[in-house]
């Protein structure tokens, strides 16, 4: 069995496309997962599965607009993947600290992406940057410091130049998705 997370992109976000997470996890159950749990209110659930992830998406998609009538992008990591990202963050803990203490906002991203970009829209993505932002790809994750903060970061409202469906977590949520993981895998 392999232990998932799947984010949900655009759930609970701004008063729109609410879900309950005591709906959602009920949801992931009905369909046969196992050791279901969500965390915070942004559509991050945890589960177990032996089914490959690609099925796992299209049906999770299918399930949640079948029930809720929302149509988005649930992109997963294996309890190994996420690992992987907290492992290998190429941003050093003291910088982060730094670009934090320099910021009322939160400033540490993981961008999580569907499939990995192509040269030629990350090339586009680049033109976007400020000096206040830096970024870094690892195959389908984008590593974000955005030092004022992603309400006021221009890489973060270009982030679309990508063409790949994504979604965004505070390394935070990161690190807590990644416990939550590991301890099931206990």
């Amino acid at each position: 069995m392999t232990i998932y997370v799947a984010l949900l992109r655009g759930i609970n976000v701004g008063g729109h496309n609410k879900v309950a997470m005591t709906e959602l996890r009920n949801m992931f159950q009905s369909m046969g997962f196992s050791r279901v749990q969500t965390y915070i209110q942004s559509g991050n659930v945890l589960f177990e599965s032996e089914d490959n992830a690609e099925s796992l998406r299209q049906r999770l998609e299918q399930e949640i607009e079948k029930r809720f009538s929302i149509s988005l992008t649930v992109i997963l990591r294996t309890a190994h993947e996420l690992e992987g990202i907290v492992t290998n963050c190429p941003v050093s803990e003291t910088m982060r600290q730094e670009a934090a203490a320099s910021s009322e906002a939160e400033t540490f991203y993981v961008s999580f992406l569907l499939e990995s970009p192509s040269s030629e829209t990350i090339e586009r993505l680049m033109s976007s940057i400020s000096k206040f932002d830096e970024y870094w790809i690892h195959d389908k994750d984008v590593y974000l410091l955005l030092r004022g903060g992603v309400r006021n970061s221009r890489l973060a409202n270009q982030f679309a130049r990508l063409r790949v469906p994504s979604t965004m977590r505070n390394w935070g949520t990161v690190n807590k998705l990644n416990d939550l993981a590991k301890a099931m895998e206990e």
